[in-house]
């Protein structure tokens, strides 16, 4: 300590008594503007900056050995177990229905009865509307009773035609004038559906657009009739995901407007790829258990992508970067009797949530720093805190 004492003394004797005097002359050279001595000065100030910094290197070398209590950082760390990672990718969708149909007419007319209201369940084939059919059923009822006189001339000349009885022409002209007046009844009937709307499957009456009354015609829309049994979400995914993404994969789903998350299936993935956004679609088949999706709602995909059973994972938060673009964490140096913090470089993969799987530089069994990693270098001796 008194040899320690003694150079610090000696170090300031020489500075405060040469100061002055170098100061002016430097000063001096200065204002001359006298190139040659100004580069002298600096010479001779180098060596002395130099002899100081030996000087004072020795000085902390001594007041380390010295030191008695070291201060060292405070750690926690965790120890590298091998674990299932599995990656997902987040795509925002669309819930949707293939049974949500506004129901058009198609046939003009009076709209004679409406015979449901909005919010009314209803079964596939059930009738829901009326249109006047403008006497089409008169006309039905005279073209059904020239079929029933058809059909019985027809008989009568094919009885006798079985009995060689009058000619061949009388028996065809009576067959065909049957089977045309079964093909007109027919179309009349046809068209007389058309009157008449039917559900085109189970649903709910979401809206009743045309009133009792009111002319209608084919393009003009009478009601909306959606099911909600049979959702899904519609989604557009990258094409760089094409092969990871299979039929029959599960799926969380969360619903933004109920906070509500429920698992589905891949039910559909796209063969086409769109030339403007290079994206193909997909299809989630959802439960409605609750009946609170609906057709347009938001929905958020969850899609597992990649999967690894014996993955290393750590805190994306501890890893830093250095000057090389190498990623760094500490370990724990577990041969030295003090607990010393190692620098390694590490290979990294895909992320998920909060942590990132490690693919080199890291085993099983390692002791990784976690709190305090950033505050370390390669060497420091550190102190683990159990939390």
């Amino acid at each position: 300590m008194k040899k320690i004492f003694a150079m610090l003394l000696i170090t300031g004797f020489l500075i405060s008594c040469g100061g002055d005097k170098k100061t002016a002359s430097i000063e001096k050279a200065i204002a001359a503007k006298d190139i040659n001595k100004l580069k002298e000065a600096r010479i001779a100030i180098q060596k002395e900056y130099d002899v100081i910094g030996a000087q004072l290197a020795q000085i902390d070398a001594a007041l380390s050995e010295l030191d008695t209590v070291k201060r060292v950082a405070l750690v926690t760390t965790t120890t590298i177990k091998d674990t299932v990672f599995t990656h997902y990718i987040d795509i925002q969708g669309n819930v949707e229905t293939k049974e949500n149909v506004i129901i058009y007419p198609e046939f003009s007319g009076t709209l004679t009865q409406v015979l449901v209201t909005s919010g009314q369940k209803v079964t596939k084939g059930q009738l829901l509307t009326r249109i006047d059919d403008g006497g089409l059923s008169n006309q039905l009822a005279q073209m059904e009773t020239q079929a029933a006189l058809a059909k019985t001339t027809f008989e009568r000349q094919q009885n006798l035609w079985n009995q060689k009885i009058g000619s061949e022409i009388q028996y065809l002209q009576a067959k065909t004038n049957y089977e045309a007046q079964l093909k007109a009844v027919a179309q009349m009937k046809a068209q007389l559906a058309k009157t008449i709307v039917r559900a085109p499957f189970s649903g709910v009456i979401d809206e009743v657009i045309t009133e009792k009354g009111q002319v209608v015609a084919p393009g003009q829309p009478l009601m909306r009739i959606v099911n909600l049994s049979n959702m899904y979400v519609a989604a557009n995914i990258p094409e760089n995901f094409i092969g990871k993404i299979k039929n029959g994969a599960s799926v969380e789903v969360f619903i933004k407007s109920i906070g509500k998350t429920v698992t589905g299936k891949v039910r559909q993935v796209g063969n086409y790829i769109n030339p403007n956004n290079r994206n193909f679609s997909i299809e989630i088949a959802v439960p409605n258990q609750d009946n609170l999706l609906r057709p347009n709602q938001v929905a958020v995909l969850k899609i597992a992508d990649y999967t690894k059973a014996n993955a290393v994972l750590i805190p994306e938060s501890i890893v830093t970067e250095n000057a090389s673009g190498e990623k760094i964490v500490y370990t724990i140096n577990s041969q030295s009797k003090k607990a010393v913090a190692v620098k390694k470089a590490i290979k990294t993969g895909l992320t998920s949530g909060a942590n990132i799987e490690v693919l080199e530089g890291l085993a099983n069994g390692d002791v990784v720093i976690i709190e305090g990693a950033r505050s370390v270098q390669d060497g420091d001796a550190v102190e683990v805190v159990k939390k």
